[in-house]
């Protein structure tokens, strides 16, 4: 059963008691991430999300550390392009400490200047080492190619260059703006009762703060065809199409439609570019869905001379999804492997802490299990397919990064 309770200030809280589990994961989550950027601060969620971590006006950055390994517990953040998560699993006997550190982190952290100074170095290598990952930055590229000057196509992490501007002042200055008690949620799971609701509250329920969130636009969706070259072993390719935003009534027809043409190795395109013709190893679709955008992905990463094949065969692929649709088998195994991974995440405190997060920070609703299995049962062959003919009949947004960076010939 899930509660939720708003504190006088606006910090939402949302509990889930699990008594048959040990432990206990707790996540304070900000409607806040690269999307709320500008071009001049691109990559200073991400920067701040790691400078919570180095020390509060009580405890070092190993003092944090050592708080959550002396007592067997797991503390991490993530910042993605809408929110940033600063999240802990302890035993359930360690939860009061836990929230107690969490809020320290939140609420504490000093900035110190020679820390800052460290971080910056740490973040420096960690985008050198996205940059010798062409796999993953070509999404960031698919990204630029889709929404151009738009915050959702800015990588998460900055660049260089936006993460040398960064220091304490404008750190804090970007906590005041966005960083508003209406705009944070903390979601817990596991073996707790509601009067841990109170603790929470305690730490949460009084802070303000006096900036100005800056107003949100929705984005354009764009079909550029962008490019890099780059000395790797393979070339990679996404293909990006318009799909659906958090919450549209189409979105567990996407989910069903995802999962039959790249989302599984029994999907369409893994069967068909890797165990029939052999051109792939990695072949995959995926869909973001953001408050008023999303984007179906198509990647694919392949030898240069295969790079036209590749193409033509997830072209291929679409357009018999077009034609004839989708079979009742895929339906039916389809809808059974996303009830299957749905039930099997809900063992883990942590899942269910993400969810109800997300939930809460982007549509501030909750859906039972049996409310989601009965949306996902409600999902038709006729649903899917007059789905897939909408979102791949549109032009498409192209990403390649290759070691001679030229586009496939059919997509000049």
């Amino acid at each position: 059963m899930i509660k939720k309770y708003t504190c006088k200030n606006g910090v939402r809280i949302v509990l889930e008691n699990i008594p048959t589990v040990r432990s206990v994961a707790i996540g304070v989550w900000i409607g806040t991430g690269s999307r709320n950027e500008s071009k001049e601060n691109n990559g200073i969620s991400h920067f701040l999300e790691h400078m919570f971590f180095k020390g509060t006006k009580t405890r070092s950055a190993r003092e944090i550390a050592e708080s959550f390994d002396s007592i067997g517990g797991q503390v991490n953040a993530f910042t993605s392009k809408e929110y940033t998560c600063y999240y802990a699993k302890v035993l359930d006997e360690h939860s009061n400490y836990a929230l107690e550190v969490l809020a320290d982190m939140f609420f504490n952290s000093t900035f110190d200047e020679e820390e800052l100074k460290k971080e910056k170095n740490v973040v420096y290598e960690e985008i050198k080492m996205y940059e010798d990952t062409p796999d993953d930055i070509v999404h960031d590229l698919l990204s630029r190619a889709s929404y151009k000057d738009h915050s959702l196509g800015y990588p998460i992490l900055g660049t260089e260059e936006t993460l040398a501007s960064f220091n304490g002042d404008s750190l804090r200055q970007y906590m005041n703006d966005t960083y508003t008690p209406e705009n944070v949620v903390v979601s817990v799971a596991g073996n707790i009762d509601e009067t841990f609701i109170k603790e929470i509250e305690g730490y949460f329920g009084e802070f303000t703060t006096t900036g100005a969130r800056p107003e949100e636009t929705a984005p354009s969706f764009f079909t550029e065809k962008l490019s890099r070259k780059k000395e790797t072993e393979q070339a990679h390719l996404c293909l990006g199409y318009k799909g659906l935003p958090v919450g549209d009534e189409h979105i567990y027809s996407l989910i069903v439609l995802n999962n039959i043409l790249g989302g599984s190795m029994s999907s369409r395109l893994f069967q068909e570019v890797r165990e029939q013709r052999g051109l792939a190893y990695s072949v995959y679709s995926y869909h973001s869905s953001y408050k008023d955008s999303g984007m179906l992905t198509i990647y694919g990463g392949t030898g240069s001379a295969q790079l036209n094949l590749l193409f033509e065969t997830i072209q291929q692929t679409l357009n018999k999804l077009m034609d004839s649709g989708i079979t009742s088998k895929e339906l039916k195994n389809s809808k059974e492997q996303i009830k299957g991974n749905l039930m099997l995440s809900l063992e883990s405190t942590n899942s269910r802490m993400s969810r109800n997060g997300k939930n809460e920070l982007l549509l501030k609703k909750h859906r039972s299990l049996d409310e989601i299995l009965e949306n996902v049962e409600e999902v038709t062959e006729a649903s899917v397919n007059n789905l897939g003919r909408r979102l791949f009949q549109s032009d498409v947004s192209v990403a390649l990064i290759s070691p001679d960076g030229a586009l496939p010939e059919n997509l000049k």
